[in-house]
């Protein structure tokens, strides 16, 4: 095919530091190899059937559901338990002790006592403790509003208002995913064996993806009990366009920090299959495909909801430079320009518009792009080398930790913040150095400042000492240079970020890791926790399949008629 025509051979990754820049990783966007995509894929190709096997809700929508969904390889079962809870109860953050929904995705069949023991347990979440027959236990509340007006319109026969819809995206949000082993539930090293669920995160996707199918089963129902035969059920396409909301905070930056090797493995795929599709030529059948993509880009990024100025300006200017990539692609299929001529030509717009383009192109090849899925998991030992000298790490650190050695760490404003586990609120908090309580506390982030020590201190010793020797001597090093050591040789290596500067913004970091899983519809409430929405656009149960479903886009036709239902 033309649009594929390529050199036959994979260009040269991006270098780190661009691609390990705190400003660019805070701007990525969902892409073919995003973990709902590759899980949508992996269900479509593989035929996976979801059905609703149980249905005790009352009629306030209180009770118990559970789907059953059939694989090749296996059977699971979504159970979802559904509480009355006051308004004020409703909250967010990891200390809440009650949630509108809780659910859990289990391997296997449900009998009556595994289900109480299920009931017993689930809606306690942290406090309860479950079966390793659980893979992931997770909590979500109603967007009150949303819900609301879902039910009494669809109650009145009536389609909702889409824009109400536009602004939220979601019925529920989810505010914690767990599928690692905590509370007695399967540990995560179970899945790298289980056929179905082995790539990162899937199983946890999955769960999220089989709420959103209750969310809506939700609502029809509901809107049946209040208005009987007038009830009306909701446009497909409208079904599509509602996807399952998440709030996240600071508590996910430091997952980023903590597994490196993970972060490596997911980025150097990610540069690895657009280096492949950067071989590519731009043809015009090419040229035609991508221009689609980019305008439903356009659309999306105004339909956005953001209460934040900056993401607002940064939308803004993204829609702007967007439109001048796209006459620049134009010139770029007339000269026969690869793809990678226009990435590197597009380093003069910023680096949302950047990240979207790259999203689009990696489109265009899925028999380039796709089979980087099945490489996302990683080895996470980080180890020394036997018979390394000083110098080696030294040439190490000069060479790919630059960044970080460049750092005046004398300056109080790189050192202004520290990070701690906060006992009360049981999730990690930043103090102020020197002003609040806490930096004896101080979590081991720093990576930036490690390095900077660890460099200074090998400065003064003989650069041909062993550093088994060196460590010998000064233990306290031992980490850091295991890690930059480990790091130092990985395509990607750490991210470059000094998370104690005063102008650091966690949000990058929740940025990077929220678009690898999957999330649009960025929504900043601060620079340090954010709104996202996941399988907005995606096909439902009962219509899976593999095509893309990049940037998705309020419906236009939504009235109750038969092609709104298709």
């Amino acid at each position: 095919m033309d649009a594929h025509r390529c050199t036959g051979t994979q260009s040269q990754l991006r270098h780190p530091d661009t691609v390990m820049a705190p400003e660019r990783l805070g701007a990525m966007h969902q892409s073919r190899i995003s973990f709902v995509r590759s899980l949508i894929r992996r269900m479509a190709n593989q035929k996976w059937a979801v059905s609703q096997v149980q249905w005790d809700i009352s009629e306030q929508g209180f009770g118990v559901a559970v789907y059953r969904l059939d694989t090749p390889n296996h059977h699971y079962h979504l159970v979802v338990f559904s509480d009355a809870i006051a308004d004020e109860d409703r909250n967010d953050r990891v200390i809440a002790e009650k949630w509108d929904v809780t659910f859990a995705l289990v391997q296997g069949d449900i009998d009556k006592a595994f289900l109480n023991q299920l009931q017993n347990n689930v809606p306690l979440q942290e406090a309860g403790r479950n079966s390793s027959q659980v893979l992931v236990l997770a909590r979500a509340n109603k967007s009150v509003r949303v819900f609301e007006h879902l039910v009494t319109s669809l109650a009145e026969g009536q389609q909702p208002d889409s824009q109400v819809l536009a602004d939220v995206g979601y019925i529920l949000r989810t505010t914690a995913v767990y599928g690692n082993g905590k509370f007695g539930i399967a540990d995560f090293e179970i899945l790298d064996e289980n056929p179905d669920f082995n790539l990162s995160f899937s199983a946890q996707m999955c769960a999220v993806y089989m709420l959103r199918q209750f969310s809506l089963d939700w609502v029809h129902f509901l809107a049946k009990q209040k208005g009987g035969t007038k009830a009306a059920q909701l446009a497909r396409p409208l079904q599509r366009y509602l996807g399952v909301g998440n709030a996240t905070g600071l508590g996910m930056a430091p997952y980023l920090i903590r597994h490196p090797r993970i972060v490596d493995q997911w980025l150097s795929e990610r540069e690895k299959a657009l280096a492949a599709v950067s071989a590519c030529t731009i043809t015009p059948v090419a040229n035609n495909t991508i221009f689609p993509l980019l305008d439903r880009a356009i659309a999306h990024l105004s339909q956005v909801v953001t209460i934040n100025e900056h993401q607002q300006k940064l939308n803004a200017e993204a829609i702007s430079d967007i439109h001048n990539i796209m006459a620049k692609i134009t010139t770029a299929q007339q000269k026969k320009w690869l793809w990678k001529q226009l990435i590197e030509d597009n380093q003069q717009y910023c680096n949302e518009a950047q990240e979207i383009t790259i999203s689009c192109i990696m489109e265009l090849y899925p028999e380039l792009v796709d089979s980087h899925e099945n490489s996302m998991n990683a080895d996470e030992t980080l180890a020394l080398a036997p018979g390394i000298t000083v110098q080696k790490l030294t040439e190490v650190l000069k060479e790919r930790y630059r960044w970080a050695l460049d750092i005046d760490f004398s300056s109080a404003e790189n050192s202004y913040w520290f990070w701690y586990r906060s006992e009360d609120k049981e999730e990690p908090r930043m103090g102020i150095r020197g002003e609040e309580p806490g930096d004896d506390r101080e979590l081991a982030l720093d990576i930036a400042r490690q390095v900077y020590r660890l460099h200074a201190a090998l400065a003064v010793v003989e650069p041909s000492q062993t550093l088994a020797e060196f460590l010998l001597h000064q233990p306290q090093y031992r980490s850091i240079a295991r890690r930059a050591w480990t790091l130092g040789h990985c395509p990607m290596g750490d991210i470059q970020m000094n998370v104690l500067n005063q102008h650091a913004l966690p949000m990058h970091l929740l940025r990077c890791k929220l678009a690898m899983f999957g999330a649009t519809k960025f929504d900043p409430r601060s620079d340090r926790w954010v709104r996202v929405t996941f399988f907005q656009g995606a096909p439902l149960t009962d219509e899976i399949h593999d095509q893309e479903w990049l940037f998705p886009l309020l419906p236009t036709n939504t009235e109750s008629t038969p092609e709104a239902q298709a």
